[in-house]
């Protein structure tokens, strides 16, 4: 299978990314006695209820060093220090100091709400081909919602991916007033590309949360986050009904990978061009929480 690519916004260049777990991934989702396993065990909810609790136990710890050395984390970024740790998992989720992600200061602009590689796609209802030809997006599945799904058709949808080495807090795109969560359970599929490659669907079948944020300049914005294989935990943090102010937290993924997805009403936003090329040449855009995603229309 050919590596996945993706263009750092930062760099301005294409680069490779490290896939934590290739070669269990690809076996799951590359060979037909890896299919068995992922329909039989590495799906379910109870594996990855099993992996958390293992990332949870406080020998789990002796994991964080080595990663950060791997995969070149940059521990000035953490609010606390890499030993002060007691899991993995607490590692995996650390929260990072404020000047470490910037929120764009422009009123008239969203931003990313995570850290990832991301797809912006302009009009929801006309995504299709997405990682491999003849895949389309069913967003009625999405959001267990006709109606809903009928009123954002046109909008704007921008998918974040987030690699088990990112930061896996995620974050209010604008300032607002959020509504209360509503959860959909599912299976917990990978969301890695080598996954998305086989079948597009497990983005609108696994479990998932969406949260309604209420704002002056956009409407109302869809806020979706995305279990994934070993991300049992889709933990939310704010207080719903309370203002919000752009990049504020809005909570965390356990271990794993996992995604968000944005979406806004017809005509609420122009999202930044180099998002929207990037996901024509069907190339994802590498950005940080509080980077600019769009501005209003």
């Amino acid at each position: 299978m050919e590596p996945i690519r993706y263009f750092n916004r930062y760099t301005g260049t294409l680069e490779t990314e490290q896939v934590y777990g290739e070669g269990f991934l690809r076996w799951s989702y590359g060979n037909p006695l890896g299919a068995i396993s992922l329909n039989a065990f590495v799906k379910r909810p109870f594996f990855s209820k099993w992996y958390g609790r293992r990332m949870d136990e406080p020998k789990s710890a002796s994991r964080v060093a080595p990663f950060i050395a791997q995969y070149g984390l940059d521990p000035a970024d953490f609010a606390d220090a890499p030993s002060s740790y007691r899991s993995f998992n607490e590692f995996f989720y650390r929260k990072l100091k404020p000047e470490a992600r910037p929120i764009d200061a422009d009123a008239s602009s969203v931003v990313f709400p995570a850290d990832g590689r991301h797809l912006g796609f302009e009009c929801a209802s006309a995504i299709e081909g997405v990682f491999v030809k003849g895949q389309k997006f069913d967003l009625a599945a999405l959001l267990g919602d006709r109606e809903l799904a009928a009123r954002y058709a046109d909008g704007a949808l921008v998918l974040s991916r987030l690699c088990p080495v990112d930061y896996h807090r995620f974050h209010f795109p604008a300032a607002g007033i959020p509504g209360e969560t509503r959860l959909i359970e599912g299976p917990l599929f990978s969301v890695n590309p080598i996954a998305l490659r086989q079948r597009l669907a497990y983005l609108w079948t696994n479990k998932r949360t969406i949260t309604e944020l209420k704002t002056e300049r956009f409407g109302t914005v869809l806020c979706l986050e995305i279990g994934a294989t070993c991300v049992g935990t889709i933990r939310q943090t704010f207080t719903p009904g309370q203002p919000v102010a752009k990049g504020a937290e809005k909570g965390y993924f356990a271990f794993g990978g996992s995604s968000t997805i944005t979406l806004f009403e017809p005509g609420a936003i122009r999202l930044e061009p180099d998002l929207v090329e990037n996901t024509r040449q069907q190339i994802e855009l590498y950005a940080t929480i509080g980077s600019r995603m769009g501005q209003s229309a």
